[in-house]
């Protein structure tokens, strides 16, 4: 057993995958073998979480899930504690496993109720068996009992430990199902602390969307099962490693940036020209050897004194042939001037913003953007789920829209990267990196504080940076330009979410503060 972490990168599997791996290993090893293992490790787990705990309550689903739940109740008894199990099935519609570890629950003498304990406290633990993997509908027992029990698991005070995945969670989206998400008003403060034990695989769902609140902790056993054949679902990223720097070097040597955005106050009465000015200060702090910015604001700004070294240029002064380009960061309708011969021309481009929100709304646009892979020109999405929605609903008359993107974020992600034949960095909660015929990755790192209006333009100054140098000390013969995309982004992604990471939790995380501080990572 280990604690997944974020030094480390780990294959994931979806339910479809995690179901094949199990039914192989079952079919190697006697009857109850595997819900013995896991029932085990739960209660290894469950002990070494709340080692004073005077009370366990186990809440149980019918299905094997269930099962494991039972197997964990009969290895937790000891002098002093008081186990407790809720369990919604029936001996005799019970799953076979699931059955013969009812049977050894009840000869072990452990406790069945059917409610919560009344008297829970913060040093008790509770464990979720309900639902697993089992999350389709004619798997649940009646909603009545089982949102009872779901309701006392999400507002607890004790902590939870769930089994395989928190119930009611999709193990391939990270979405709650519609009737099994908790309410708001369950996320109280006073909740205890939440673990989830993932078993044989580890799920994406646990990492992207609600699973990286749901799940806590996430801790991995295998049960000693081998993934076999199975490939990877998609995977979750580790720390690029980083050479160091070379003496003999210059700053030709870490490649040239141009950020393009920023429109003015003229234009609308918006003014965000901060926008391309935090993405050009990302850029220059995450190691690029120049960084250069043409604000579309009318040249109302001619220069930058908080960051000199910044180039103001203008637009048509660009060499877009020999750079790397990120486009659209604070560019508001004026982006739409130059987003044409951007697309044509830039060696390496980068398009956040209100340049995907153009292209999303101009076929012409569209058909660019696809010419580009078709030229290897590689380019890099960087959306949000709404902007994602507006891509993903530009050549349908489906109307698609950011709960859709929430509900498959692995296959937003790579639907746009095949279509586009673009990297896409997908961002939110557990940020999806995509690209054409290659399994994704998931970011473990990041938390809350990057929800705060500029830490999207400073992502994309990082990953025109890391590209710009990835490039730089290639040779142009022998680069994969598509795989060097991809690296650029899943590690300029890590190092965003690690920077929030490691910031001190009674200061604010702005992202002026952000852009200088995730230079100091992984350059």
């Amino acid at each position: 057993m280990q604690r997944v972490q974020a030094t480390q990168s780990y294959p994931l599997y979806g339910t479809a995958a995690t179901q094949r791996i199990e039914h192989h290993a079952a079919a190697q090893l006697p009857a109850h073998t595997l819900m013995q293992r896991a029932g085990v490790a739960v209660a290894r787990l469950a002990r070494a979480l709340a080692p004073h705990a005077r009370t366990i309550w186990i809440a149980c689903g019918p299905g094997n899930n269930g099962g494991d739940g039972l197997e964990a109740a009969l290895h937790l008894q000891r002098p002093g504690v008081r186990v407790v199990v809720t369990w919604l099935g029936q001996p005799e519609r019970a799953p076979a496993d699931a059955h013969q570890s009812w049977l050894r629950a009840r000869h072990a003498g452990v406790q069945f109720a059917d409610r919560a304990p009344a008297n829970l406290d913060a040093a008790d633990l509770c464990i979720d068996a309900l639902l697993g993997l089992g999350l389709s509908a004619h798997s649940r027992p009646s909603n009545g009992p089982l949102q009872q029990l779901l309701q006392a698991l999400h507002c607890s005070p004790a902590t939870v430990l769930a089994i395989d995945l928190p119930s009611g969670l999709d193990g391939d989206s990270g979405q709650y199902a519609t009737d099994l998400a908790p309410e708001p008003t369950q996320h109280s403060p006073n909740r205890g602390a939440r673990h989830t034990l993932s078993l044989l695989t580890l799920k994406p769902g646990l990492f992207t969307g609600a699973g990286r609140d749901a799940a806590g902790t996430v801790w991995f056993d295998d049960l000693r099962c081998s993934p076999a054949l199975e490939a990877p679902s998609a995977w979750l990223s580790g720390p690029a490693p980083c050479a160091p720097r070379s003496h003999a070097s210059h700053k030709g040597s870490y490649g040239d940036v141009a950020v393009i955005g920023g429109e003015g106050l003229h234009a609308r009465g918006l003014g965000m020209t901060g926008a391309a000015l935090l993405a050009g200060r990302a850029a220059l702090h995450s190691g690029a050897g120049r960084v250069m910015v043409a604000l579309l604001d009318g040249g109302e700004l001619a220069l930058d004194l908080l960051q000199p070294e910044l180039m103001l240029r203008r637009f048509d002064a660009l060499q877009l042939e020999h750079i790397t380009v990120v486009c659209g960061c604070g560019g508001g309708d004026a982006v739409r001037a130059v987003l044409a011969p951007v697309l044509q021309r830039a060696a390496q481009l980068v398009l956040d913003a209100d340049a995907l929100n153009a292209i999303a709304a101009d076929s012409a646009l569209q058909a660019a953007l696809q010419a580009r892979a078709q030229r290897d020109q590689p380019t890099v999405l960087t959306p949000h789920p709404l902007e994602a929605a507006r891509l993903l609903g530009s050549n349908t008359n489906t109307n698609i829209n950011a709960a859709h993107v929430q509900a498959q974020r692995l296959q937003a992600a790579q639907q746009l990267a095949e279509r586009f034949g673009c990297v896409v960095v997908l961002k939110g909660s557990g940020t999806v990196v995509a690209a054409p015929s290659q399994i994704a990755h998931i970011n473990p790192t990041g938390n809350a504080r990057l929800a705060s209006a500029g830490t999207g333009d400073v992502l994309a100054g990082m990953i025109g940076a890391r590209w710009a140098a990835h490039s730089a000390s290639s040779s142009t013969t022998t680069t994969n330009h598509m795989a060097s995309a991809f690296d650029a982004a899943t590690s300029a992604v890590f190092a965003h979410g690690l920077a929030a990471d490691g910031w001190p939790a009674e200061q604010a995380l702005t992202a002026s503060l952000l852009a200088q501080h995730a230079g100091q990572l992984n350059l």
